[in-house]
């Protein structure tokens, strides 16, 4: 189901359990209660708030093995392409059918995903740039295939070198560099959700809670409610935001001021979760806890502010799809224009035409570039300190 949740937290303040809102890194006015692709886009969704001890992102994996299982294979063909022919140890019929085995996992495998996000653009009249990848990737394979499988249905004068020209290191290319950018820009969102799960880490798993009865028990801090007494030992840190009620102590609240010096605490004083006790034992009252707590809600503007478009991404997602739109329409016009007006074979030649626009135009750095800026610098921001 579908939702538009504007906050990561329940009403009650808690944080969520890790995975329960999912967002597309491209539109994060996508939101999900489940995994799975952007109805827009195609990307694979992902938590809208990291979790601690979260593991690498499964979609990282997938697209990392794609790339580095085919990438020995785009190597070959296009070395293939580029030199067969002057090594003439086969013939140029047997290289055309090498390439089509060697290409064919790169662009069926390694680049389904392209495709499958290709087609979604297509669907949503949403035109992107992997609406421009799946038809110029695809087109260029198909031509190929069918110039290798079948050359009688091409005429004698598309012979060059003993066989009909084809294209299968321009789909592999693309396909291997399209999925090298994916990787990079993956990688910047890894570490920038690692930026924010460190923020999620400095906060204790367990609290001390004094019972009516004077007794203790640790419990764990999401059983912490607002006016609970908690006891903070020295050397440990403070659970959640709230005022000390006894006790003398020295607070270092460096992860939150960058100041080195402690701060002394006393009666009546306010203490910030994630903060270091490091002298006296202090008892304290509760008044924050969960999404409502300084810690909670830094993490939650980091990840709003990774999530956000600036007005320069809201342009260039307008410039994307205008662009995209007119790569199409000059790539059916060429075909239109050669097929009416060019020599014979006048169609086959406007084909040809429109696949090299099509692959020509590939808008991966206008697509990419923004995000991938975000996001890292959000993240460079968490590290260091800066809200």
């Amino acid at each position: 189901m579908e939702t538009h949740l504007h906050a990561p937290f329940d009403s009650v303040g808690r944080l969520p359990a890790a995975g329960r809102v999912y967002t597309c890194p491209m539109h994060p006015e996508i939101r999900q209660d489940h995994p799975g692709n952007c109805p827009i886009c195609g990307m694979a969704l992902e938590p809208l708030l990291a979790a601690a001890g979260e593991e690498e992102d499964t979609e990282l994996r997938d697209f990392s093995r794609r790339f580095w299982l085919t990438l020995p294979l785009t190597v070959a063909v296009t070395a293939l392409a580029m030199f067969g022919h002057q090594a003439g140890l086969l013939t140029a019929r047997t290289q055309s059918w090498i390439e089509l085995i060697l290409s064919l996992p790169v662009v069926l495998w390694a680049g389904l995903p392209f495709f499958v996000r290709g087609v979604r653009s297509v669907r949503t009249r949403r035109p992107n740039m992997w609406t421009l990848i799946a038809m110029g990737t695809g087109a260029a394979f198909v031509y190929s295939a069918v110039a290798t499988v079948a050359p009688q249905l091409f005429p004698a004068s598309f012979v060059s070198m003993g066989r009909i020209g084809v294209y299968f290191e321009a789909a592999a290319v693309i396909i291997s560099l399209t999925l090298l950018g994916q990787l990079l820009e993956l990688k910047a969102r890894s570490r920038t959700s690692a930026a924010i799960r460190s923020l999620l880490g400095l906060a204790p798993r367990t609290a001390r809670r004094i019972a009516p009865d004077s007794s203790e028990q640790d419990v764990e801090l999401a059983q912490i409610h607002v006016g609970d007494l908690l006891r903070v030992r020295p050397g440990e840190k403070v659970p959640v935001d709230g005022v000390v009620v006894d006790g003398d102590s020295a607070v270092d609240e460096s992860m939150l001021t960058g100041e080195p010096m402690p701060v002394a605490k006393r009666t009546g004083d306010a203490l910030i979760g994630a903060t270091l006790n490091t002298s006296g034992a202090l008892v304290m009252r509760s008044e924050k806890v969960g999404g409502q707590t300084l810690l909670a809600q830094i993490v939650q503007m980091v990840a709003a502010a990774q999530r956000s478009k600036a007005p320069m991404q809201r342009m260039a997602d307008v410039v994307a799809g205008y662009f995209v739109s007119g790569v199409v329409a000059i790539a059916i016009l060429t075909l239109l224009a050669w097929g009416l007006f060019g020599p014979e074979p006048r169609w086959v030649f406007g084909l040809i035409n429109a696949v090299a626009v099509l692959i020509i135009a590939c808008p991966c750095a206008l697509g990419l570039a923004t995000p991938m800026s975000i996001m890292v610098a959000t993240g460079k921001a968490a590290t260091r300190g800066v809200l």
